[in-house]
């Protein structure tokens, strides 16, 4: 079940640069290790509701009604483009500064989870992802399904963690000009931005 073929697709998902990525690097390079260790937590926990989804067949439910998954595609996208005007905006809350502007670290949790709750793709995705390393034995397989979830969970933190602190790390080397702060604010507004027009381009 927890096979070696399992932790090195898992590992390769993770590693893909994505949006809680770049909200984590972000986070690392606008307010330094504690708020990238919220931002990698967050994005995790914003995992769990399409885990569960697609161990209680919920993520099919989401798949074969556009309607329902087309709310939660707009509220994504809504939000990303809000993210992208909290880079840009002076004193935003992902705006990139010489200055920490130490932020609640729930905030900061709170963001990096919706980022990925009102991704309907994710859902989707574990229910792809998922049942192909299962035994083959109904009778465990919820056991199962919620056994690689949390695997994928840590890993997902684990590597989070990792982008976290090499952003926070580079924080004293890139923040020393104004310049490179303010193309690293339109840098990032420009992802999210363009992560928003992906999105909204999925379909069910």
């Amino acid at each position: 079940m927890i096979s070696a073929q399992f932790l090195l697709t898992a590992l390769v998902v993770v590693i893909a640069p994505g949006t809680g990525v770049i909200y984590t690097l972000a986070m690392g390079l606008g307010q330094g290790r504690r708020a990238a260790l919220w931002a990698a937590l967050g994005c995790t926990f914003g995992i769990v509701p399409h885990l569960v989804a697609a161990t209680l067949g919920l993520a099919a439910v989401l798949h074969t009604s556009a309607l329902l998954f087309n709310i939660v595609k707009f509220a994504g996208v809504a939000y990303l483009l809000y993210l992208a005007w909290q880079a840009l905006r002076s004193g935003g809350a992902l705006s990139v500064s010489a200055e920490t502007r130490a932020q609640p670290g729930a905030a900061v949790a709170r963001r990096g989870a919706l980022i990925n709750i009102l991704n309907p793709k994710l859902s989707v995705f574990f229910l792809a992802l998922l049942p192909p390393f299962l035994s083959g034995n109904p009778t465990t397989a919820t056991m199962e399904m919620s056994l690689l979830g949390a695997v994928f969970m840590a890993m997902t933190f684990g590597v989070f963690v990792l982008y976290g602190l090499f952003a926070a790390s580079a924080r004293d080397l890139l923040l020393g000009s104004a310049t490179v702060m303010h193309w690293l604010n339109r840098g990032f507004a420009a992802i999210f931005v363009a992560l928003a027009g992906r999105l909204a381009l999925e379909r069910a």
